[in-house]
């Protein structure tokens, strides 16, 4: 690689960092809740649950419990991101424990061989 261009390669991986800084320090609000899809691969069951910050809801065998959900400033129905903890009643150990984000389901998701959960948006009020 030449000079010129390995310059060019790291001036644009260096863009690309500071760029996802930049979003990370976006600014944002919080819901007063969230609203999950919830399905059911054995039955084909879908459902969807509204939970409040800082409460759980059940949901088949599983318990899913919302610290908070946020999203973009001045846009709620925007990139909605919630943390959860989701519990099994055969695990000791949490299912999933993280964010994740409704515009991207599958980059943080819950992997369990029956059921799937994601997030639509939070609420509002």
């Amino acid at each position: 690689m030449t000079p010129g261009r390995l310059r060019f390669v790291g001036l644009t991986a260096l863009g690309i960092v500071m760029g996802s800084g930049a979003v990370a320090q976006q600014q944002v609000e919080r819901g007063s809740g969230a609203v999950l899809r919830w399905m059911d691969r054995i039955n084909s069951e879908t459902r969807d649950i509204e939970i409040a910050n800082a409460s759980a809801g059940e949901l088949g065998a599983l318990r899913i419990e919302l610290g908070e959900c946020r999203y973009p400033l001045g846009n709620p129905s925007g990139d909605a991101f919630a943390y959860l903890t989701i519990h099994s009643d055969a695990e000791p150990q949490p299912l999933f424990s993280g964010w994740m984000i409704a515009s991207s389901p599958a980059l943080s998701a819950l992997e369990h061989p029956r059921y799937d959960i994601w997030l639509l948006r939070c609420t509002l009020g």
